[in-house]
């Protein structure tokens, strides 16, 4: 069957792929462009210690949105690993700074790799070849899990480690996409930007606070895009 015709099936007629679904702008995309590319959405989110919570209720408003199959949001203590002021409270995230190169605070070691495994169970679980994830190699903040490489590699380790008789892909859309490429295409498929947050620092209402990496992002994306911005911001 055809990925068009296999659009106007419905989703349980559908092949499956999973989805990483954190509840941000670049999340919500992928889950888009994965229904839109003929799939059956299976969105998965972690509770991993975030201190950015909003995320995960902003994760179920996307999936539930995007029609998904399911959604299942899975918890993991990487506040045990600490090293990121993501899940340290004693740590500060930073503010926004044009002027630092160097690997903000906010990365999380081995956070990709982690998901991406659990992913690949699940779609093993599940019969599923593709897995969709939103890492970005433009507009990011230089997190080496988001690099092309990366992906690259792990879809070999993927098709090495399990037990599937097919073959998995890994699939990363929006890897070489600006931010205001992004929602451009975002904008198109017909995604709903009011569901996500993207905030680092974002308040148990969602709101976001302007200033933090992912914020200056997300703002100029917008603003390069020629599209309105509706992040609620505090």
């Amino acid at each position: 069957m055809s990925r068009g015709a296999e659009m106007g099936a419905s989703t349980q007629e559908r092949e499956p792929a999973v989805v990483l679904v954190s509840g941000g702008l670049d999340s919500a995309t992928l889950a888009w462009q994965a229904r839109a590319d003929g799939y059956a959405v299976h969105a998965l989110s972690f509770d991993y210690g975030q201190r950015h919570r909003a995320e995960l209720a902003a994760a179920a408003r996307v999936a539930e949105a995007s029609g998904a199959a399911d959604h299942r949001t899975i918890r993991i203590d990487m506040d045990g690993i600490g090293g990121s002021s993501l899940t340290d409270a004693s740590r500060d995230v930073p503010d926004f700074d044009p002027d630092d190169a160097s690997i903000p605070s906010t990365y999380v070691p081995a956070r990709n790799l982690t998901f991406l495994s659990f992913a690949l169970g699940w779609a093993e679980t599940l019969g599923a070849t593709r897995i969709y994830i939103g890492v970005n190699a433009v507009d990011y903040s230089g997190y080496p899990d988001c690099r092309p490489a990366f992906i690259e590699q792990f879809e070999k380790v993927a098709n090495l480690a399990t037990a599937a008789e097919h073959s998995f892909e890994i699939q990363a859309p929006l890897i070489d996409m600006t931010k205001a490429e992004i929602i451009r295409l975002g904008h198109e498929l017909g995604v709903d930007y009011r569901l996500t947050v993207s905030c680092y620092r974002a308040d148990a209402e969602g709101r976001a606070c302007g200033q933090c990496d992912s914020c200056h992002y997300r703002r100029q994306g917008f603003i390069d895009a020629g599209i309105p911005d509706p992040t609620r911001y505090a």
